[in-house]
């Protein structure tokens, strides 16, 4: 019987027997880098979540059966982030979910889902399998928002770089973290956006990163040490305001650092 179904695998220690209860699983961990809570991470621009696997029973051995768990693990990790992915918002009154409801968006977003990166393994002594994976926002964000030829922003690349980055005070406006934010002028022009940024970073760095602490964000290392800080005045949906002078200094500096993604927004 396939060695008494690998036995040792089944196998409950006595004095669980002795108590009337099963022994439950062991699990050692294989930690690829240290992870955070499962969820997203707005300060992180990395969603997480994970998978769980059960051995099969009817493999040949121990190895078998914790190879097929992975799979499985892998699997369910997927399904999860998925659909944490659906609950994110693209936008105000878009989330990602509505955009999926077109085949060619759901196809772009589950290539990126798949893409996923396993980050913790825990194996348990009963071969059951749990992984721990992530996704860059950035990876969903460029499945979902395609520049459209001709609407490239321009930014001032002349002059010293006297910044390194971009900090947005929108304390008080009541602003939820979105994928895509746009920083806009008085008038509505776009200043700041999703098509903004180089194609070459698109996949690996957001929009911009989320924070609730005003100096953890001027400390950010996304912003670099000398990180230009402006103020939202108001919002239009997910889109900021930003104040006349603020709008003033941007177009006199060297802004490259726009085109990179290093732009966080304070909410709180």
């Amino acid at each position: 019987m396939r060695h008494l179904r690998w036995a040792v695998l089944l196998a409950v220690p006595l004095s669980a027997f002795g108590q009337g209860k099963a022994a439950k699983p062991v699990p050692t961990v294989e930690v690829v880098r240290p992870v955070g809570s499962v969820g997203v991470n707005w300060e992180g621009q990395v969603l997480r979540a994970t998978g769980a696997g059960a051995p099969d029973l009817k493999a040949a051995n121990p190895g078998q059966a914790r190879l097929g768990a992975e799979r499985s693990a892998k699997q369910d990790a997927s399904k999860n982030l998925l659909e944490q992915v659906r609950t994110l918002q693209l936008s105000a009154g878009r989330s990602v979910g509505d955009e999926m409801a077109r085949s060619e968006v759901r196809e772009r977003v589950e290539t990126a889902v798949r893409g996923h990166k396993v980050v913790a393994k825990r194996f348990f002594s009963d071969s059951g399998v749990e992984l721990d994976v992530e996704v860059p926002l950035a990876a969903i964000t460029s499945a979902l928002v395609v520049p459209a030829p001709g609407a490239t922003i321009v930014f001032n690349s002349a002059g010293a770089k006297k910044y390194t980055g971009l900090v947005v005070d929108a304390r008080g406006l009541g602003l939820k973290p979105v994928l895509a934010p746009r920083l806009l002028d008085a008038a509505g022009k776009a200043l700041y956006g999703a098509g903004a940024l180089a194609s070459e970073v698109r996949e690996s760095t957001g929009v911009a990163a989320w924070f609730n602490s005003l100096d953890a964000a001027k400390k950010a290392a996304l912003v670099g040490e000398k990180p230009m800080v402006v103020k939202a005045t108001g919002l239009k949906g997910s889109d900021l305001v930003l104040a006349s002078d603020d709008v003033k200094t941007l177009g006199e500096v060297n802004t490259g650092f726009l085109a990179e993604g290093r732009v966080v927004i304070v909410t709180q």
